[in-house]
């Protein structure tokens, strides 16, 4: 299998253990969430970059491990919990890159992508 297909199907994996389901499907949040992301990149992107495909999927990896109430309410607490979060998802998804056999540069550019850094070059 090529690395693109494994990190994907890990990624999904690991959004398929959110606990929250989509009322309608039964489907783990997540990983609907993460589907419909995807669907919409083909409809904008006819052929996205590898880095750009992965970090669509992986944007709200494991989120529902840090819920909104675990910081402050208002604002800044707000941007700190999204800031933290972009960060936490950034790490999870270079690794599961790099395991499925990523290089580190385009693992690393995932990351950048998921934290939202250069984002005008894609």
């Amino acid at each position: 299998m090529d690395p693109l297909t494994l990190s994907l199907q890990k990624i999904d994996a690991l959004h398929s253990q959110d606990p929250t389901k989509t009322p309608t499907t039964n489907t783990p949040y997540e990983l609907h969430y993460a589907q419909k992301m995807t669907s919409y990149l083909y409809k904008h992107t006819a052929t996205p970059s590898p880095a750009l495909q992965l970090a669509i999927r992986a944007q709200h990896l494991k989120r529902w491990e840090v819920p909104r109430a675990s910081y402050p309410a208002g604002k800044a607490g707000y941007y700190a919990w999204r800031s933290g979060l972009g960060r936490r998802q950034a790490e999870m998804a270079e690794q599961v890159c790099r395991e499925s056999g990523i290089g580190g540069q385009e693992a690393e550019r995932v990351g950048r992508l998921i934290r939202k850094e250069g984002l005008k070059g894609e």
